[in-house]
């Protein structure tokens, strides 16, 4: 599916890997990182994330996919940590269609990275599906058996904060995969109403430009504005083969026509969960100004 880890993608994936442990250095990027524009600060965020350098710091390998540690407005440094990628990284499987997962059990883990991302600090384990969806956006929330605080007291790491402003066409985004342990660097190159691929719609939608040309492994990454260093969405699927709608073959929908860009690559706009998330770091969909989708009622 959409982390493009399946069938040869998987294999190239896990010879990568196994080639990058045994060099010691890490596959090289499709695109190098550069050095972040000079954009205007976000003047919500506090001084020292203005002009934020982008690097490892809060980032997470899964087996499959990659992942963040992140936080919202309204969160403490006691509570339970979360860590966010996307919904077709489930270890249960892809979501279907109109299918809403919240507060299962889960006992996942998560390979921590230092901020250079050639050295682990730990595994994490979470005790939860806080959330997870692949309707109008494709995501997943864990929770962890562990603090913020205990995070940072034990490995020096904090986490990334999620914004609760949507992107801008044109803003410098680095997309952080944990799993290749590589940064892409571009530009939001447009935001797509509606995004189709086999039986899941997703809405508003982030389009890169070329240099971020993610692989399978990218999926769950955080995006992260580069001016801010906060997280404006979570890198998700492009379209390999040029196909129309079909599996790994994204196509874009305005006002009813379709549109195939072959090789483009896509990203789930995260706003709706820095708004959803309440005290005590809980997904509350009922809160003012929550938009993510909630469970059928039954």
């Amino acid at each position: 599916m959409t982390s493009r880890f399946a069938g040869a993608a998987q294999v190239f994936a896990a010879v990568g890997v196994a080639l990058a442990a045994l060099s010691g250095v890490a596959p090289a990027s499709h695109a190098q990182t550069a050095s972040p524009q000079s954009l205007p600060a976000d003047r919500t965020a506090p001084a020292a994330e203005r002009a934020a350098q982008v690097d490892f710091t809060g980032i997470v390998a899964l087996d499959n996919c990659s992942g963040s540690l992140v936080r919202g407005p309204r969160t403490a440094d006691t509570d339970a940590a979360l860590v966010l990628t996307n919904g077709h990284c489930l270890e249960t499987g892809m979501p279907q269609a109109g299918e809403v997962l919240v507060d299962r059990p889960s006992t996942r883990t998560f390979t921590l990275l230092d901020s250079s991302g050639q050295r682990t600090l730990g595994t994490l384990r979470a005790t939860r599906i806080e959330y997870a969806t692949m309707t109008d956006t494709d995501v997943a929330l864990y929770r962890l058996d562990t603090s913020y605080a205990r995070l940072a007291e034990r490995y020096g790491t904090r986490a990334l904060r999620l914004s609760p402003s949507r992107p801008r066409v044109g803003t410098d985004i680095r997309v952080v995969s944990g799993y290749w342990r590589r940064i892409y660097s571009c530009k939001i190159d447009g935001i797509v109403d509606r995004l189709r691929e086999a039986q899941w719609t997703w809405r508003d939608s982030i389009r890169y430009t070329s240099s971020c040309d993610t692989i399978g492994g990218t999926s769950g990454s955080p995006i992260v504005d580069a001016a801010t260093g906060r997280v404006v969405g979570i890198n998700n699927t492009g379209n390999e083969n040029g196909e129309r709608c079909t599996l790994n073959n994204p196509c874009e929908i305005v006002d009813g026509r379709v549109t195939v860009r072959p090789g483009a690559d896509y990203g789930q706009q995260t706003y709706q969960l820095a708004r959803c998330l309440g005290r005590g770091n809980d997904v509350v969909l009922t809160a003012k100004g929550c938009t993510l989708p909630r469970p059928p009622a039954r």
